[in-house]
């Protein structure tokens, strides 16, 4: 499956003063990985974001958030979130930040 080019040059520019990010490609899609773990991915056209477990719920609620069910049942801590939830680039943003808290949270790989 492809994913979304457009989506990965905003990603790109949000990323270019946070050193460390790096991509590699997984799930037919494009995953962005910080210290050892992902961060945030494209899948076709939708977002991947790992939002942990504390926040998992509250991404559910969130405009376009819906369940990341890749392996065919939810991804606990993981939501898909649609086009129309990132099209603006704060909305983005806003989701990029809450996938770097969690991260940085982790112990680093």
């Amino acid at each position: 499956m492809a994913y979304d080019e457009g989506l990965a040059e905003r990603l790109r520019d949000l990323f270019a003063d946070h050193p460390g990010i790096t991509e590699k490609k997984m799930f037919g899609g494009l995953a962005f990985m910080y210290r050892g773990h992902m961060l945030v991915g494209i899948l076709g056209d939708s977002l991947m974001a790992r939002v942990g477990p504390t926040e998992y719920a509250d991404a559910l609620k969130r405009p376009h958030g819906r369940e990341m069910d890749f392996t065919g049942k939810p991804m606990k801590g993981y939501v898909y979130v649609d086009p129309a939830g990132f099209e603006a680039d704060t909305d983005l943003s806003k989701w990029v930040w809450l996938c770097l808290q969690l991260n940085e949270s982790l112990p680093p790989k």
